[in-house]
């Protein structure tokens, strides 16, 4: 079984969460709702993998690390022998970001761009993220209600 290192990316602003949507691509139907995330690339560290992977995913500038909030095991079998090994990274991002907004990441450039639609969900609700992916957001809930 494979061991992959991901990093996923909570970013909170004003007691919301940035989540988003493959409208596009039926592959990513099981997913669902979700939050920026992705793979550490070899030589890379989890901190800066999670600001490339946010940037990326979401095309927001002024992204920041707030906090690490952990790691943990996600068994993707049997989808895939592999299990994932996820950091949790709270974010805030500095300027204007609109309510809704479309971004596409392009990749390598060996496939069609991805559509991605984005969103602000009430941090509340984030427990309806697919995959795992909620996992570490208790952490952060609690300092954002009121």
């Amino acid at each position: 079984m494979r061991m992959v290192e991901k990093v996923i990316a909570y970013i909170v602003r004003d007691g919301r969460i940035v989540v988003f949507l493959h409208p596009d691509d039926a592959s990513f139907d099981e997913s669902g709702l979700q939050v920026p995330a992705g793979t550490v690339e070899p030589n890379e560290l989890p901190a800066d993998a999670v600001l490339r992977e946010a940037r990326e995913e979401t095309g927001l500038a002024g992204l920041r690390i707030v906090r690490y909030l952990g790691a943990a095991e996600y068994d993707m079998r049997p989808s895939q022998d592999a299990v994932h090994i996820r950091h949790f990274f709270q974010l805030a991002v500095d300027g204007e970001v609109p309510e809704r907004w479309e971004e596409y990441e392009r990749g390598d450039g060996t496939a069609d761009p991805i559509r991605f639609e984005l969103y602000w969900l009430p941090l509340r609700q984030v427990h309806v993220v697919g995959a795992g992916m909620a996992a570490m957001a208790a952490r952060i809930i609690a300092e954002h209600q009121g």
